[in-house]
């Protein structure tokens, strides 16, 4: 008789609070041992330097990951001015360490002058890839890589502490957006340098740290308590248009067939080519699409896998 697989059909979405010194993947692989899920995926990557909110999806539910990929993102960091850093963050060694003669008020200008949108020069130390390899292996192996400018948005910047050389602040941003380039750029338009010390990040799209948990809870529980923490997979879509859709025209976009928006009811005005994510009653079917005048499949959860919001 061959033995039970260890590893399970889970479904749903953990939102997990990542500890500093863990690589994104490894603290994926580590809820998803917790778990014993057969299937997991991560909504994008967090530096191991930093910690904070990571939504970690298990079976079905990686099916919208990739959505979050697009989603806005809220951090808190911590930046020390007057030290430049190889790295940009305290992991680097010092370049450089200059007097930090300036005012709050100043500060203050420099944060303002870095809202809206901005463009940047993807870090040498980071995750990007090039050529099939990440930037930092260049970057370790003494290689510089030209990078080209990215557009990015910066939504808000709050100044959170002020205890001169070093400051804290909170930046909701565009995906794409790098917090420690951030703060070397804030420290070159101060003339002093700076570099990242702490980050934290407290929001990706709809979903907040304030309900994730750590590896060390989880670890904890048992499984039945642990099954408690996971979320249906339209808690990711939370802020994305929704429309319901009567059983019998579910049925027929589970079966393939496009269904007429006059059966639709919706939360918003239809437009073309937007994208809703359906229900039929209580029960998430996934996302659907308006073409022309009737609405289409564009992502489905099975049958089996349909959830509760």
């Amino acid at each position: 008789m061959q033995p039970r697989s260890r590893w399970k059909a889970i479904n749903g979405v953990l939102l997990l609070d990542k500890p500093i010194g863990l690589s994104s993947n490894d603290a994926l692989q580590k809820a998803r041992r917790l778990f014993q899920a057969a299937r997991a995926g991560h909504t994008g990557t967090l530096d191991p330097l930093a910690s904070g909110l990571l939504p970690v999806c298990f079976g079905e539910a990686t099916r919208f990951a990739g959505l979050m990929l697009d989603a806005d993102k809220e951090y808190v960091a911590q930046v020390r001015l007057g030290v430049r850093t190889t790295t940009g963050d305290a992991e680097g060694d010092v370049l450089e360490t200059r007097e930090v003669a300036i005012d709050e008020a100043a500060l203050r200008g420099a944060l303002v002058a870095h809202t809206g949108d901005i463009e940047q020069i993807p870090p040498m130390h980071s995750a990007l890839k090039h050529a099939g390899k990440p930037l930092y292996e260049y970057a370790r192996a003494g290689e510089t890589i030209e990078r080209a400018v990215r557009h990015v948005r910066i939504h808000e910047i709050e100044l959170l502490d002020v205890t001169l050389p070093s400051f804290s602040m909170r930046v909701l941003c565009s995906k794409g957006t790098y917090i420690r380039t951030l703060a070397e750029d804030i420290g070159a338009m101060l003339g002093c340098g700076a570099h990242l010390t702490g980050l934290r990040r407290t929001r990706t799209g709809p979903l907040r740290l304030d309900r994730a948990v750590t590896l060390e809870q989880i670890a904890a529980l048992d499984e039945d308590a642990r099954a408690s923490l996971l979320n249906p997979a339209d808690i990711l879509l939370k802020d994305m248009p929704l429309c319901r859709i009567a059983d019998a025209d579910a049925q027929r976009l589970i079966n393939g067939q496009s269904v007429p928006l006059s059966a639709v009811e919706a939360d918003i005005e239809l437009q073309e080519e937007g994208v809703l994510r359906a229900y039929a009653g209580p029960v998430f079917l996934g996302l659907v699409v308006v073409r022309g005048a009737r609405l289409r499949v564009k992502r489905l959860l099975p049958q089996e896998s349909a959830q509760k919001p």
